[in-house]
């Protein structure tokens, strides 16, 4: 069985997507048509833009969101995934390389979603830090234990946890986790606490998106962030999506039941070989690659 996965924010670099643009019509169009969507020229900066500009939470995400959506598409009929999943944003690129979502309405809820923690950032400063080397139930165990808002955020692989909080939650959870006795505690360049409670007002207003946006039945199961199990049912996509805001994000779960359900091969959608790299951590020997056009 085969499974394609999509990366999330963190994945971007200068120049992506520009190959695809300059070789696939299909691509081409479909670029030219976000353009038009978002009601600014995001290739120019996906192509020739800065790090600061691609850095900015509005640009990051859908332009991850396009260069992922727009391969699988590109892909055409030898895109045949039996399982999707995706990394927090990835999720979306899932759900529209899947068929659950139209192109055009996975990139209005990407760019939505992208403006609203935006803005949840802006309102409250807080941060994520990711610990290295310890036990996921005792980076649980600091958080809870600390009078601040900081929770595990991302479950990224065995050994590897990202939590998310205000940033006096985060620094002293760090602090602690050292002397835990983690290898490294390091204080992430993000703009805010993504899958923490301080998304909730971007939670709700994701929401209301969600409900007004047309779903359809997918070619293939989706393996959600918020439940880490294949899920087909366009309500439960629906709930799952919205709660994933200020939910974590568990893909070290996702991985694992991936393989227990009998995946046998990863295919990395997008910029960057992340995902393939988390899953070697699961299992060194995991067959993994990169999607790529001939």
């Amino acid at each position: 069985m085969k499974a394609y996965v999509f990366p999330g924010q963190g994945a971007q670099f200068i120049g992506m997507g520009k190959d695809l643009y300059e070789t696939s019509p299909i691509a081409k169009d479909l670029f030219e048509k976000a353009n038009e969507i978002l009601g600014f020229n995001i290739t120019e900066i996906m192509f020739n833009g800065t790090n600061e500009e691609l850095k900015e939470t509005k640009v990051t995400q859908p332009a991850i969101f396009l260069h992922s959506v727009i391969l699988a598409k590109v892909l055409g009929t030898s895109f045949k995934p039996d399982m999707v999943a995706g990394h927090s944003l990835g999720e979306f690129s899932a759900l529209v390389a899947n068929g659950v979502l139209s192109f055009e309405d996975g990139l209005k809820l990407v760019y939505q979603r992208a403006l609203a923690m935006q803005e949840a950032c802006d309102a409250e400063p807080s941060t994520m830090a990711a610990i290295l080397g310890l036990e996921d139930t005792k980076v649980e165990e600091i958080c809870a234990n600390i009078d601040e808002v900081v929770v595990a955020a991302n479950y990224n692989c065995p050994g590897q946890l990202v939590i998310s909080g205000s940033k006096k939650g985060i620094e002293i959870a760090c602090e602690k986790a050292k002397e835990a006795g983690a290898k490294r505690a390091l204080p992430l360049p993000v703009g805010g606490a993504f899958h923490s409670p301080l998304m909730e007002p971007a939670r709700e207003k994701l929401e209301m998106a969600i409900q007004e946006t047309p779903f359809a039945n997918g070619i293939c199961p989706v393996y959600q962030n918020v439940t880490a199990r294949a899920v087909s049912d366009i309500n439960e996509i629906k709930n799952n999506l919205i709660a994933q805001l200020t939910a974590p994000v568990k893909w070290t779960q996702t991985m694992q039941q991936m393989i227990a359900d009998g995946c046998e091969e990863v295919i990395e959608v997008g910029p960057g070989k992340v995902l393939q790299g988390l899953f070697k951590k699961v299992d060194r020997k995991f067959p993994t690659s990169s999607a790529g056009i001939e």
